[in-house]
């Protein structure tokens, strides 16, 4: 794996383990000369990722619409900053340049994200690996509805069962290879 795709809260959350766990995600992968991949912002979970890979040595590639660069959203201190024209440019850009994907805690556009991701993987128009960084069990409930999705027969058992789980980055990133 060169390159991690990561979709991440813009915001913090209310537990410090989720900064903690984007911070050590981002020193693991510069460590590794795993480039990071996302969505260019400066704050939340975002910006603790790309600081902690910048500051480890390692790459960090943001991809952001114009509207959000226009905001002064995007972070920039970046090895490489790409500016798109829309969200869905966004996230087929930052799906190109991966070699598999990861979400951690975050918010609606993070499980946007996560969601067509994996949808792109069950219609076969990828077949990259995706992970989810389950930090203090953030992940519980949408696993749960998952595997219900699966049991009621509107997910294939595989798509659950390929889903790479962990509570630890570095445990996660072995299991993504």
């Amino acid at each position: 794996m060169h390159t991690l795709c990561v979709y991440c809260g813009s915001r913090l959350g209310s537990d410090p383990a989720f900064a903690a766990a984007a911070g050590e995600l981002g020193s693991i992968c510069a460590r590794k000369g795993i480039d990071i991949v996302y969505g260019g912002g400066r704050a939340g979970l975002m910006g603790t990722l790309a600081e902690a890979a910048l500051a480890a040595g390692g790459r960090v590639i943001g991809i952001i619409p114009q509207f959000m660069e226009g905001l002064e959203l995007a972070h920039p201190g970046l090895t490489r900053l790409e500016v798109v024209n829309t969200m869905h440019e966004r996230k087929h850009r930052m799906a190109t340049l991966a070699d598999a994907f990861v979400a951690l805690p975050g918010g609606i556009g993070t499980l946007e994200e996560l969601a067509e991701i994996l949808a792109w993987r069950q219609l076969a128009l990828h077949h990259k690996p995706v992970g989810l960084l389950n930090t203090n069990g953030f992940y519980a409930p949408l696993l749960h509805f998952l595997n219900s999705m699966g049991s009621s027969d509107f997910l294939p058992s595989a798509m659950v069962s390929e889903l790479q789980v962990a509570p630890s980055a570095e445990e996660l990133l072995q299991r993504l290879g």
